[in-house]
C-alpha cells in the first residue's frame, strides 16, 4: 500500500508566509510516497520544501506565472497501476477570464463547474486531482475519485476548512482522505 499526499492553492508568498507546518507534519506522519501539489504553488521554494518530504509533481495553477513555463497544466501519473489526472480547476485562460467576469458580477461560480471541467478532462484516469476553489471534497463520481484538497492557507470562504488530502492506494483499490488542518480526518 503506498500513500500520496495532496496540497493545492498554497499561495505563498502572496496569502501565506509558508506551507503551514502541520500540513507537512500530516504528510511525514503519513509517510507519503508523493505528494500531488494541484496549482497555485506561487513560490520554487514551496516545491523544495515539499521535495524534502518526498517526490513532488505539481501543475501550473492561474496565480502560477513564475512556472509559467516550467510547469505543465495537466499530468497523468500512475501509482501502483491507479492512473491520476492532475490539473488546476481553472481551465483556459480565456475560460478563467469568463469566470472571474462572473464571479465580479453575480459572485463565485458554482464548484460543479470546476469539478466537471477536471473531471472531463481525464475521462480514462480512475481518481481526478484538482485544485483551484479553494473548497475540500474527496467523493466519487461514478468510477472516478474525485479530490480537491482546498487549500492550507486561504479557505474558500468562512466557515470552510483548510486542508490537505490523503490518498490511500492498495492494489487497485484507492481512497481518499481530507484531513482538516486542527481536526480529524474525513475518509471517502
Amino acid at each position: 500500500m503506498i500513500t500520496l499526499g495532496v496540497i493545492a492553492d498554497t499561495h505563498v508568498p502572496d496569502r501565506a508566509r509558508a506551507v503551514p507546518p502541520e500540513a507537512l507534519e500530516i504528510f511525514r506522519q503519513a509517510g507519503v510516497a508523493a505528494i500531488l501539489h494541484a496549482g497555485d504553488v506561487i513560490r520554487p521554494s514551496v516545491l523544495t520544501t515539499l521535495e524534502a518530504i518526498a517526490p513532488t509533481y505539481a501543475v501550473r495553477g492561474n496565480r502560477d506565472w513564475y512556472f509559467l513555463r516550467r510547469l505543465p497544466s495537466r499530468r497523468v501519473l500512475q501509482f501502483e497501476g491507479v492512473r491520476v489526472g492532475m490539473c488546476h480547476g481553472h481551465g483556459s485562460f480565456r475560460r478563467y477570464l469568463g469566470d472571474k467576469w462572473e464571479h465580479f458580477r453575480r459572485g463565485a461560480p458554482p464548484f460543479a463547474r470546476f469539478a466537471y471541467r477536471a473531471l472531463a478532462a481525464f475521462p480514462q484516469v480512475d481518481v481526478v486531482v484538482f485544485g483551484h476553489t479553494h473548497y475540500p471534497v474527496c467523493r466519487w463520481v461514478g468510477v472516478q475519485l474525485l479530490c480537491n484538497p482546498g487549500s492550507p492557507v486561504v479557505p474558500a470562504l468562512p466557515g470552510v476548512p483548510r486542508a490537505v488530502g490523503l490518498l490511500h492506494i492498495n492494489g487497485r483499490t484507492v481512497w481518499g482522505e481530507l484531513r482538516v488542518l486542527g481536526q480529524a480526518q474525513v475518509e471517502v
